[in-house]
């Protein structure tokens, strides 16, 4: 009866434990005193204070004490530009790692963003699964609100680069580059025509998005999931490249 009894209370506990961190994971929106929600952070004005609560879902690039690096929580997204930062906090900041930052909100052609002063690490993660917005990838102000967010895009053609003479793909946004350089493709989606890139200092030549985006074949069907960078415009960074069979 006591092996029962013991039994039932290490399950009890179990259970517990798991619907708390069901709990955290399915409300990465509750946020401190003091801190916006997103449309808070959305309605402020370019240079406005900011306080946010967020939850990195990727980093770009580490570079004399300063990251760039993006996050997100259950409602929208904040890029965060030039992140002041050592080494050691840089690497701390794995996917799904919850921070609050302190900054003001600032925008660089079109791109929001929050050009921090600080931030620490708190408890809690989320890792947001990639919103598909393929639907409305031609309605750039519904898009615009959704920048900085890891999303997808679906039933994409491969379009010749003119630039290079009608290559699947180049180097930098002018064929300018080589390898190791960012990759630049052109899709189109109902007739409209998009330039999607894959960003070497988030994903590297050695990443499988990167030859992913070598291989690529003018007239392909592709699915996308990437971060949707602004650029006056969507420039999606991709992460991630299915072809269609």
């Amino acid at each position: 009866m006591k092996k029962l009894l013991a039994l039932v209370l290490a399950l009890c506990m179990v259970f517990a434990m798991t619907a708390c961190t069901k709990k955290a994971e399915e409300d990465p929106n509750q946020k401190s005193e003091g801190v916006m929600t997103f449309d808070e952070y959305w309605a402020a004005a370019q240079y406005d204070n900011v306080v946010v609560e967020t939850y990195v879902q990727g980093k770009e690039s580490w570079w004399q004490d300063a990251a760039v690096v993006y996050t997100q929580d259950g409602t929208g997204a904040y890029f965060l530009y030039n992140l002041p930062c050592t080494q050691e906090q840089y690497d701390k900041l794995t996917v799904g790692t919850k921070i609050k930052v302190t900054g003001f909100k600032d925008a660089y052609s079109e791109m929001i963003e929050i050009s921090p002063e600080s931030f620490e690490i708190e408890e809690g993660s989320y890792v947001a699964s990639p919103a598909d917005y393929t639907s409305i990838l031609a309605n750039t102000d519904e898009l615009a609100k959704h920048m900085g967010e890891y999303v997808t895009f679906k039933g994409l053609v491969v379009e010749p680069c003119e630039e290079v003479g009608g290559a699947p793909f180049m180097y930098n946004w002018d064929g300018s580059g080589e390898e190791g350089s960012d990759v630049y493709f052109y899709v189109s989606l109902n007739g409209q025509k998009y330039s999607f890139n894959v960003r070497s200092y988030l994903c590297g030549p050695e990443t499988e998005v990167y030859k992913a985006a070598q291989a690529l074949e003018v007239g392909q069907t592709i699915d996308v999931e990437c971060f949707l960078y602004w650029y006056y415009g969507p420039q999606p960074r991709v992460t991630s490249i299915t072809v269609n069979k």
